[in-house]
Parts: structure tokens; sequence; C-alpha cells
């Protein structure tokens, strides 16, 4: 599970660009490469809401990716998970939903209930069990100032996180997850006859957004996150305590504006979806290796897995890189998605995390698995 994203370190500060009394932190980045365009108060302590949700979707989807659950699975809703607070899809208790539904009443309706049922289905029946879970995975990941108590967001006063963390977190979902990413750019979702609309005003308004989460409760206000491509460049921004619906909205639109000012692609808007995994240039962990770093490859029940492509050619591309620089032989796995996994496998534990450090160090996102 442990796949850990860096972010540049290096900032272009922009003032006076939006009144900063209207919220509490923005940030806005490269969501390929990591690089930060621009913050405030990125690493404050805030209350996330509902984009917590993106947490509880990344361990669902990593159940998906190992067959622990399925898209067509159904979700026995508890009774706990009934009584849960609006925002809800108002499920009875001992009432089922597949998997597949439930992803999109957390993706487009933030249903709390649902929200719950995933909760309960993924760790052993309670609440609080996989909220472990989150902050864990959420360290594991590279999340450092962010505790979850709960899978929906609803209120806590030691549920926090920072801006900075929750554009990891949504770095993480669009690097390990890609071929789930689509959730978080619907429009509407119609269940049991009622259709739901997502809180994203940038959907179908901002040029090239395609998702991602909105969030709401008394004390965080009102937060999003958003992303968005233009020209290859793709860019996630972050509004967290915004004074209301309208403020977060017109804040994440400048916020990405000025990205893509920043990056020459301000009025170019494509179609031409680039590859999800991919980090050109993350913050090296680990000091460039040297060439007797690379002789040490024990056998063992490790691997790493170093990209995921919907293309055969591009994985094989990338798998003789990685080639070049780790020097051994990488394999290109197919998965049950159609995905095409670069990996290594069979190595010790300590080989495998040299070989993850190498690759590291060279901008390679990567990740150790067994």
């Amino acid at each position: 599970m442990k796949r850990v994203l860096y972010f540049i370190l290096s900032l272009t500060l922009f003032c006076g660009f939006v009144n900063a009394a209207e919220y509490k932190a923005v940030l806005v980045a490269d969501i390929d490469s990591g690089r930060v365009l621009y913050q405030e108060n990125a690493n404050d302590s805030n209350y996330p809401a509902s984009l917590t949700k993106i947490m509880t979707l990344y361990l669902t989807f990593d159940a998906l990716e190992h067959n622990r659950l399925h898209l067509d699975d159904y979700l026995i809703v508890s009774n706990y998970a009934a009584n849960a607070q609006p925002v809800k899809l108002g499920l009875p208790a001992g009432s089922k939903i597949t998997v597949e539904d439930a992803i999109k009443a957390v993706a487009v309706h933030s249903a709390n209930d649902v929200a719950r049922v995933l909760a309960e289905n993924l760790q052993g029946g309670k609440e609080g069990n996989f909220a472990n879970l989150m902050t864990r995975v959420a360290n594991e990941i590279g999340l450092q100032h962010t505790n979850f108590e709960n899978s929906s967001g609803l209120p806590n006063d030691d549920h926090m996180s920072t801006a900075r963390d929750i554009a990891l977190l949504s770095m993480a979902v669009y690097k390990h997850f890609p071929q789930y990413w689509k959730y978080f750019g619907i429009k509407s979702w119609t269940y049991d006859g009622k259709t739901y609309t997502n809180g994203n005003r940038l959907l179908g308004s901002y040029p090239g957004c395609d998702g991602m989460k909105t969030g709401y409760t008394n004390k965080s206000k009102y937060s999003l996150v958003a992303t968005a491509k233009r020209d290859g460049q793709h860019l996630i921004a972050v509004v967290l305590g915004a004074e209301n619906k309208d403020v977060r909205a017109s804040v994440a639109t400048k916020m990405l504006n000025l990205g893509f000012n920043k990056t020459g692609a301000n009025n170019v808007y494509s179609e031409t979806k680039s590859a999800p995994i991919k980090q050109n240039n993350p913050v090296a962990k680990y000091a460039a290796p040297t060439p007797s770093q690379k002789q040490y490859y024990a056998s063992g029940n490790s691997g790493v897995q170093f990209g995921a492509f919907s293309s055969y050619d591009t994985a094989k591309k990338h798998a003789s890189k990685v080639k070049s620089i780790i020097g051994m032989n990488i394999d290109v796995e197919q998965n049950n998605s159609g995905l095409y996994r670069v990996r290594v496998s069979g190595l010790s534990e300590s080989a495998a995390q040299n070989a993850k450090d190498i690759a590291l160090a060279n901008g390679i996102d990567c990740y150790i698995f067994h």
C-alpha cells in the first residue's frame, strides 16, 4: 500500500490576487510533477469536511485493484450507516447498494451514509477501524499533518488535515488509480429515480475541468478540490475554509488561471489525455545512487511497481527507461482492469527498497508491494 509522493518545494509567490480573508488556505500545483505554483497557509491545520471522502474512495479503489471488492458487488447498509446525518442518499437499514453506485454516491452527492457503508464493508464492520486505516495510509503516502476520525468528514475536533495534504492525497488517487479517476468528473448521477448534481461548479463551466470534490461543515466552511487540463498541463487547486460556495468556486478558478498562466497554458484547452502515471521531477528524498548501489538485488517476496498505463507500448517504453536506471529486468503485466503495470518482483525487502530509492532519486514514482 505504501506509495509515497513528493511536492517540489520551489514556490512562486503571487500576492493580492484574491481577498485572503475569504478563505483559510489555498494551493495550486502541477499534478504530474507535484510542483507547487502558489500557496497560502498550505500547512495550517483545517477541518477537511467531505474532502475526507477522497481517502475513503482511495481505499475503495485499492480494494478494487486487489480484488477485495468488485464494482458489481452488493454492500449491505447497516443501521449505523442509515442513521448518518445529511447529506445522504437515505438508504434504509438492511438495503443494498452496488460498489459502483456507492462510489458515485460519494463522489457526486457526497453521501455520508454511503461513506459509512464503504467504511464498514472495507474494515471489519466498524467505521472506527476504517478511520485508523485511513490515517495509517495517509502517513504512508506522505501526508504529514492529517488525522481521520471517520469516513465522511462529519464534525470531529481531532479530524484535521491541510491544503498540502489534501492536494497530495488527490494526486495519489490520480497517479495510483487512474482507471477510477472518471468518477470525480461526473456532473450528475441518477439513482432510484432521483438525479443528483455534483457540487463542483467548475465542472462544465471551467474549460478543461475534470474533477474533483467539494466539502462543507459549519466548522470547516466551504472547501473545494478542483482539477483541470489545458495544453498538456494538468493542475490541481485546493481551497479550504471559504465563506460560501461562490467564493470557493471563484478562488479555485483564479488559482487555476494563475497556474495555467505560470505554465504557459493560459488560454488553451486540449482534450488530449496526459499519461496519468507520471512524475517528471519529484522532490528526491534520497541522494542519487552510486553505481555500486545498483548491484544488490537479493531474492524474496517483495516487488516494486513503477507505473500503470493503458497502452502496452507506453508501458514497454517506460519499462526500458526503468531498466536503464535500475539495471535489472523489468516486467510488463496486464491487470484485471486492462492496465499494463511496469513491475519487478521476487526481491528481498532491502533489495526492493534499494530499487525504489534509486527510482525516486531519478524522478520515477513507484511503490513497494508484497
